[in-house]
């Protein structure tokens, strides 16, 4: 566990983020407020980073990007919810974000069901939440919500118009951390950009992530508070059904138990995935999905 000295700033005006702590370096902002949380820090507290070097996604899966090029951040909540909805924070921090995107950089993300934002096959951001006190009661609870944007990683493709000068590298230092295992480190920059990508690469624009993570908190505020209801449950799902690039797809989603292939058909009011696997319809609340190409959504 490493963590490291921290600068504390305020969020937003009129938003319940009043203080957000930035760490140059530090293992996981999300290990960071889980452990504020089991000391009973309130809503609203956000941790940021330039680099993370334990940072990671669903199943454990690793992602390092060069220090600073990144939004890299994690939400402190508390929500009025039960626990089986405690999902429906993850799509508002989807929401937040896509808007947030279009806002910056003008670029407007698809989501991928349930955490990840895509434009167009290439993976541009991945949220993973966590919870605190499952087994105890509502006052303890607590989730953290991290959020990995790609702001300025990967970088524009060598000889496109938002191409850096100087080649690939575009000028990045890592801070004397050339030792540390970087993302295509040893590896074509156009290899790396077939399955993920940034704001600069599809915009030509890079914003800077505090900007931009001021950007998503206000937009995050509304979603939130539309959690305080029904009504805003279900404008929140409808928002969030309506921005689903996995509906209609053919798709294999794993499982803690099993893998099911088949067509995805529409989420629930609950925002389960359903799953036409050949069979009866097959209602799927958590697990990895892989949008797999074929005659079922035209992709060939």
């Amino acid at each position: 566990m490493t963590e490291g000295r921290f600068e504390t700033g305020p969020g937003p005006a009129g938003t319940r983020f009043t203080e957000i702590r930035r760490f140059s370096d530090i293992d996981s902002t999300n290990r960071y407020l889980l452990d504020e949380a089991r000391r009973g820090a309130a809503e609203g507290l956000v941790a940021r980073a330039d680099h993370q070097s334990a940072g990671r996604g669903r199943l454990g899966r690793r992602w390092e990007a060069p220090p600073g090029a990144n939004l890299l951040a994690s939400v402190l909540l508390r929500p009025p919810l039960e626990l089986d909805e405690f999902h429906l924070c993850t799509a508002a921090v989807a929401l937040a974000a896509v808007t947030a995107c279009v806002a910056a950089a003008g670029i407007e993300p698809s989501i991928k069901w349930p955490n990840d934002l895509l434009v167009g096959e290439r993976k541009l951001a991945g949220i993973l939440a966590e919870t605190v006190g499952a087994g105890e009661a509502d006052a303890q609870r607590a989730l953290v919500v991290g959020l990995g944007l790609n702001v300025g990683w990967p970088e524009p493709a060598p000889g496109s118009e938002s191409s850096p000068p100087g080649g690939p590298s575009g000028g990045w230092e890592p801070s004397g951390s050339a030792s540390r295992s970087l993302p295509g480190a040893g590896e074509d920059p156009r290899e790396i950009g077939r399955t993920a990508t940034s704001l600069w690469r599809e915009s030509g624009r890079r914003p800077q992530p505090d900007a931009l993570l001021g950007l998503l908190l206000r937009e995050l505020e509304p979603r939130l508070a539309d959690l305080e209801d029904r009504p805003g449950r279900d404008r929140l799902c409808s928002a969030y059904r309506a921005r689903c690039a996995t509906i209609g797809r053919s798709v294999r989603v794993s499982t803690t138990r099993e893998t099911i292939t088949g067509t995805a058909l529409d989420l629930t009011a609950a925002g389960h995935l359903v799953i036409d696997a050949g069979g009866p319809l097959v209602t799927v609340a958590a697990g990895d999905v892989v949008h797999v190409r074929g005659p079922a959504d035209g992709r060939h």
